[in-house]
């Protein structure tokens, strides 16, 4: 849909979409108009700041400038003061941090659009899962993760999934934190001894075969190196919601190049962070700008082979979040990778170009355009069309109303299209405040740990829930199953149900646990 510049007044057709935009409030600019194949800069195309609350979607085919998009949107809200989460997946969003470069081919699209285009580099904070790979290492506690995602990352089925929360409800209840992998297994390994087995006889048990299905997951999940991501310290969300000391928004970089094959994983995780968000933040209504927008890149892995429960908290964590102050933007090829329960909540809409190469594409391609209001464009034929770097756009209104559709040409990141050297991210990475807080694992005390606490002699006290572990005796080690059948621990820890320690754990529709802070 490329075209050049026209001079003269707008058509009413034109003049219709354009008045769609006129906002009062603080608005992000996007670009500038698209009709009959020419681009009007008098006509720009706008997204309020109050209603990015209201989520949205950035869809399109593989290169056709969705990462330009986020970087685009990303850039104007941190200039604004709203904080920004975003997911690099390929390691290309890094450039954020530093001045775009001039060229004729940015300043030509600056005038096409009619943009005042300033190279600018923008606060970022850089993090890494479990520190594989350049930034802050990001961990969680397995307790905190809870069942529900840990099944679907582990590709669990209903029942398995279900007697892994009956492993979660009586580790939660006894006390016993489940802060790695380790400490997982440990339990699994006690409930499923002869000592451990009638401890779940009234609520349901757990089977041999279930508990060696679940063992296995585990042990491969850690050989794919995942177990980095489990532990201690683990992450506060609440590092998310800063500003830089100039007032702008943090920029916060999750760098996914090194884990890209473990898409599972990285979907899952991203929802873990957006769960604890939800978790912890207190309502606050509709405010004139986000606390926090959330960046859901490849939104369909986090869908893909979702149980109905895991949609239904996805849906519900989606609807009630926004009240927190949080706005979520799924990032996907197709509107039809995201449920329909979950799209009707996405008020904000980006299309870029669609393909309809085979019957599928074509399929597809129809679907997108019935989730459009209707508009005076062809949009099956403008979609198709669509150069980079170009959109069809449809938002929300300062009323909550939609806006008119409109094709738009975007306007330029005013940041580095590209990654940054490895030099200048190890050196941002360092020189953090937040670098010292998690850069180094801790592995205290916990489940794995109390379980395995020798038993003690006959008329000695039973030790004291949470107590440390005696040395170990100068012989070689016994087997996990041999340590938990010998404990004395669990007899304590069961007579602990009605103190501190020993209360359940406050889980929420995720399955996510409340931290002690």
């Amino acid at each position: 849909m490329s075209g050049s510049t026209p001079s003269g007044d707008m058509g009413d057709v034109e003049a219709t979409i354009a008045s769609g935009y006129a906002f009062t409030g603080p608005a992000l600019d996007l670009g500038a108009l698209l009709w009959e194949g020419s681009c009007r800069p008098d006509a720009q195309i706008r997204i309020p700041l109050a209603v990015l609350n209201r989520h949205g979607l950035v869809a399109g085919a593989t290169g056709t400038g969705k990462t330009k998009t986020l970087q685009l949107i990303a850039e104007q809200l941190s200039a604004q003061g709203v904080p920004v989460f975003l997911a690099d997946i390929k390691g290309d969003v890094s450039g954020i941090s530093a001045p775009g470069e001039d060229s004729e081919k940015v300043r030509e699209r600056a005038a096409a659009v009619g943009q005042e285009w300033q190279g600018t580099g923008f606060p970022c904070e850089f993090y890494a899962l479990g520190g594989i790979g350049p930034g802050i290492p990001l961990r969680a506690t397995v307790t905190s993760f809870g069942p529900v995602l840990l099944s679907k990352v582990l590709q669990l089925n209903q029942t398995q999934e279900q007697s892994l929360g009956l492993i979660f409800h009586y580790a939660d209840s006894k006390g016993l934190e489940l802060v790695d992998l380790k400490d997982l297994r440990a339990v699994v390994a006690f409930l499923t001894s002869d000592v451990g087995k009638p401890e779940l006889k009234g609520i349901g048990g757990l089977s041999t075969v279930t508990a060696g299905v679940i063992l296995r997951a585990l042990t491969a999940f850690e050989q794919q190196g995942a177990g980095d991501f489990f532990g201690e310290p683990e992450f506060d969300t609440s590092e998310l919601l800063r500003q830089a000391p100039d007032g702008r928004g943090l920029v916060s970089l999750l760098e996914l190049a090194a884990v890209q094959q473990k898409p599972q994983l990285f979907s899952t995780f991203l929802m873990w962070l957006l769960a604890d968000l939800f978790q912890e933040l207190p309502e606050v209504g509709d405010l004139d700008r986000p606390k926090l927008v959330f960046f859901f890149d490849e939104a369909h892995l986090l869908f893909n082979g979702a149980s109905r429960a895991f949609l239904e908290s996805i849906t519900q964590t989606v609807r009630l979040i926004r009240s927190k102050g949080v706005g979520v933007f799924f990032v996907t090829q197709t509107p039809k990778d995201v449920p329909a329960d979950v799209l009707a909540q996405l008020g904000n809409r980006v299309q870029h170009a669609l393909r309809a190469f085979t019957p599928d594409d074509a399929k597809a391609l129809r679907a997108t355009v019935k989730t459009f209001p209707h508009s005076p464009y062809d949009l099956e034929e403008v979609l198709t069309g669509l150069g980079t770097g170009e959109a069809v756009i449809t938002v929300l209104s300062e009323k909550g109303a939609p806006t008119p559709v409109a094709a738009t040409r975007l306007r330029a990141p005013e940041s580095l299209m590209g990654p940054v050297g490895d030099e200048a991210l190890d050196r941002a990475v360092k020189s953090s405040l937040l670098y010292g807080r998690y850069a180094e694992a801790v592995d205290r005390e916990s489940a794995y740990e109390k379980l395995q606490a020798p038993a003690p002699a006959a008329g000695a006290p039973a030790p004291a829930p949470g107590a440390p572990a005696p040395e170990k005796a100068g012989r070689d080690d016994p087997s996990l199953i041999e340590q938990v059948v010998g404990s004395g621990m669990f007899k304590s820890l069961a007579r602990s149900i009605g103190t501190q320690l020993g209360r359940e754990i406050s889980r929420s529709i995720f399955g996510t646990s409340r931290r002690r802070r």
